[in-house]
């Protein structure tokens, strides 16, 4: 789960990262009235999860409670890259002597974790990375000794940060450290790490994502997630225990298994090219069990997107035999009864497959057509599509 930029910094402050106070605001009005707290010049700046804010025009400098509310006004409904602005984070204007940039994230390609530190922060990162390489110090952090005091100093030598700021900002990445490892993070990124006139490091701005696997061990977490912006079928089915996500297409996919479901996600994409170019609907992976609450449930999420104009279950029995998959199917029909209108291509492979292929035909339901492989099944679940469309 990716943080915004407020909840960001209020994390960084619990673990004791030097930030810069502030609240956040959903109208003028309140922007106003934070600014005349603070009482003094303020910098009201968009909070979306996308970068290039300031481009586009979602950060701005405001000299008073006036001037706030009318910078509010103008960024509060900003579409920034797809990204509804609908609240802003008012805090005090920095001068700032050096900017720096600062992270740790999981190195997925390494099965570690990976420090990497430039004394020129403030921009893209990535062009950093592009133009000038020799600017980016990267470190490799063993996870079993993690980050002490001369781990840091190692990466801040490594970077070439000044000598008269290198003792804070390594306290800074001892503490950023703490934050990584106690909230289950996989990006903890400060943008820019900035030195102030006085010669104070300051966390002026971050970003924070947080392992959703990780939430069993934080309650609190719960209280991070936008409502408001979740998508509303990705959130009924978390509360199923599903994993599912939404896409931009017309065939909603059930499998069991991430693998079998990305594998019938190519062929679907592939066979809908034959019939008018429709798409996968979803990904949704209902994993070893099939029970007919499961299947249902599964039914239910993809059946309630309008989107979908046929529905395709690729299942390979393993654990879970095609026979009780077949049962669940049957079952979970008779359960959404009259809310189930959409075609089902129904593919079963595996284990006690005769037997589950001779349920369905027994069933004989109108809305679900069994296919014997995998690309024949997907190619008759694209022409439904496309005929509903």
């Amino acid at each position: 789960m990716d943080l915004y930029e407020y909840q960001a910094k209020d994390i960084f402050a619990a673990h004791g990262v030097p930030v810069l106070p502030g609240n956040v605001a959903s109208t003028p009005e309140e922007a106003s009235a934070i600014a005349a707290d603070l009482g003094t010049t303020v910098v009201v700046k968009a909070q979306v999860k996308t970068g290039g804010r300031g481009k586009a025009g979602g950060v701005k400098l405001a000299e008073s409670p006036e001037d706030t509310k009318a910078k509010a006004e103008a960024i509060l409904g900003l579409d920034i890259k797809g990204h509804i602005v609908h609240r802003v984070l008012v805090t005090p204007a920095s001068d700032i002597a050096e900017e720096y940039y600062f992270s740790f994230l999981l190195d997925r390609a390494n099965r570690t974790f990976l420090a990497m530190a430039s004394v020129e922060g403030g921009m893209d990162i990535e062009e950093v990375a592009v133009s000038k390489p020799e600017a980016l110090a990267k470190v490799l952090i063993d996870p079993i000794k993690g980050v002490d005091k001369a781990k840091a100093d190692e990466i801040v030598a490594l970077a070439k940060f000044p000598a008269e700021v290198a003792d804070q900002v390594s306290e800074v990445i001892v503490k950023l450290w703490a934050t990584f490892v106690a909230e289950d993070a996989t990006l903890v990124e400060v943008n820019p790490l900035v030195r102030d006139p006085q010669g104070k490091i300051i966390a002026l701005d971050g970003k924070v994502t947080l392992d959703e696997n990780a939430d069993f061990r934080h309650p609190a977490h719960a209280e991070l997630v936008d409502k408001a912006a979740e998508n509303e079928l990705e959130a009924k089915a978390k509360a199923k225990g599903l994993n599912y996500v939404k896409l931009d297409g017309q065939v909603g996919i059930i499998g069991n298994g991430a693998g079998l479901v990305m594998s019938t996600l190519d062929v679907v994409a592939y066979a809908g090219e034959q019939h008018n170019n429709v798409k996968p609907a979803n990904f949704l992976d209902i994993g070893g069990g099939a029970s007919a609450e499961v299947m249902a449930n599964g039914l239910e999420i993809i059946l309630g997107d309008t989107d979908v104009k046929s529905v395709f279950v690729n299942v390979f029995g393993g654990i879970t035999a095609c026979d009780a998959v077949a049962n669940g199917i049957v079952a979970a029909l008779g359960i959404l009864g009259d809310e189930a209108t959409k075609p089902l291509v129904v593919r079963l492979d595996g284990n006690n497959v005769e037997e589950g292929r001779r349920i369905l035909a027994e069933a004989n339901h109108p809305l679900v057509t069994v296919v014997d492989t995998m690309d024949n099944a997907a190619d008759k679940a694209a022409e439904l599509a496309a005929a509903g469309a």
